[in-house]
């Protein structure tokens, strides 16, 4: 039987929802800025949402006629802007962490539970939300920040995982990821982890065969019950997700 001594938590669609209103937008508004015609639309965004990595999108999009050539360089440089741009929707307050979000994080923090995060966004977009969404003390509270480039492969390679549970000196048996996409999914069942799912309206019907628990969200008391999608345990009132559904898990 295992304890649960470490939680690593995905950040875009996981933490917040930030793809379809923080990541798209700021794209859209880097794009128009440098005077270039591409958009993308909410449906588009989604497709392009299985490419895990901001520049690897916009190479895929490239690459598939989306939008005009450019070198590398260039598409760096527009993803720095939009980084800067995400960076003021956030502290413009328009990007909340989800339902259940910041209770579970307290919970978890108080039994002393290590907490960490384990995400392919870049460091600067990791700092915005945590500094204007959760509060500037949870830069100490979260042990490891493993966030962008720091590892070869993004997800649904292991890597950043992997990364994040040597730093903390940790073990796959211990440790239990929290995601909502099933790049996510694969990257954590990779590198030997339970996993959560908290789906989101880009995420909901993508496979998760596999996951522990697969919910709608996380939930908070005194709200309308989470919708319930997988639940491999069996796991009992999950009206929403509590710090011992993620213990019974490790357990199971």
């Amino acid at each position: 039987m295992a304890e649960l001594k470490c939680i690593l938590w995905d950040v875009d669609g996981t933490l917040a929802d930030t793809e379809r209103d923080g990541h798209r937008v700021a794209f859209n508004m880097a794009f128009e800025e440098a005077g270039l015609e591409r958009r993308w639309d909410v449906a588009t965004y989604g497709e392009l949402l299985k490419v895990t990595g901001g520049k690897e999108r916009m190479q895929f999009d490239i690459e598939r006629g989306g939008m005009a050539a450019m070198p590398y360089e260039r598409i760096a440089e527009l993803h720095a802007r939009k980084t800067i741009h995400y960076q003021t929707l956030i502290a413009d307050g328009l990007i909340p962490l989800r339902t259940g979000v910041l209770r579970l994080l307290e919970a978890a923090y108080e039994a002393g539970i290590t907490l960490g995060i384990s995400t392919t966004t870049t460091p600067a977009a990791l700092d915005a939300l945590i500094e204007h969404s959760l509060g500037k003390e949870w830069f100490d509270r979260f042990a490891v920040l493993a966030a962008g480039d720091i590892v070869p492969a993004k997800k649904p390679a292991p890597d950043i995982y992997l990364y994040a549970m040597e730093a903390l000196g940790v073990t796959a048996e211990n440790t239990l990821a929290l995601e909502d996409s099933s790049n996510g999914w694969l990257s954590a069942q990779a590198a030997g982890l339970k996993c959560v799912i908290t789906v989101n309206d880009y995420t909901a019907k993508q496979d998760f065969e596999g996951a522990d628990l697969v919910v709608s969200e996380l939930g908070d008391a005194g709200r309308e019950a989470i919708t319930v999608l997988s639940n491999k345990h069996n796991l009992n009132n999950l009206e929403y997700v509590t710090l011992s559904h993620l213990q019974g898990i490790m357990e199971k």
